[in-house]
């Protein structure tokens, strides 16, 4: 779908026309510049390829600052490509948050936060394995049995255990467009979005 990137700024909350008060993300969507144009005959597909937020040259490799000279924009820090946009565009056009002006529900897709070596308890939503009874004073988050001892011996792969826990691509649909403020290129969103302030975001219409 046609969308943009964006970076994630902060929560905070409006009042509705009904009085009530809307917890909203703030979301800096753009501008972002076309760096690619990808055709049916050249590519197999139709897609753009977007670039935002500038960066310094010398964080650059040479490679990337010929492809966005190519564009005559500055060094980006991130891109994306994007089916479903109109045909038209071409290399060095800029998109700005205006392109949601007709739209009230987007998806947005992002890195949730890292938390680290986390046990059961935070990782799965297990309850661990009971109160302090029969002596046992120190289990209350453990993981319990995790495979038989005579069969199968083994434990399976996918076992629920500790480990590594966030830091995955989530992407959530339906969130509902609250104000644009294209000044700002600012998007409010209701709800909150994956991500800590600053990661970027692919919001799709």
């Amino acid at each position: 779908m046609a969308g943009l990137i964006g970076k994630k700024i902060g929560m905070t909350s409006v009042f509705g026309a009904d009085g009530k008060n809307i917890p909203c993300t703030v979301i800096e969507a753009g501008p972002c510049v076309v760096t690619q144009v990808k055709s049916e005959d050249r590519d197999g597909y139709s897609a753009l390829q977007l670039s935002f937020d500038d960066k310094e040259e010398k964080r650059t490799p040479k490679p990337l600052l010929g492809h966005f000279k190519k564009a005559k924009t500055a060094p980006k820090v991130t891109m994306a490509e994007f089916q479903g946009f109109e045909d038209g565009y071409k290399l060095g056009d800029t998109i700005t948050v205006e392109l949601f002006n007709d739209d009230t529900w987007v998806d947005v897709a992002g890195i949730t936060k890292g938390k680290g070596f986390q046990g059961v308890v935070k990782r799965h939503g297990f309850s661990g394995v009971g109160g302090r009874t029969h002596g046992q004073a120190d289990q209350e988050r453990a993981p319990g049995s995790v495979g038989g001892s005579s069969d199968p011996s083994r434990v399976f792969k996918g076992m629920r255990m500790a480990g590594r826990a966030g830091g995955n691509r989530v992407k959530m649909i339906n969130l509902q467009i609250i104000k644009i403020m294209p000044e700002q290129n600012l998007l409010l969103l209701k709800g909150s979005v994956p991500g800590h302030k600053g990661s970027y975001l692919i919001i799709e219409k």
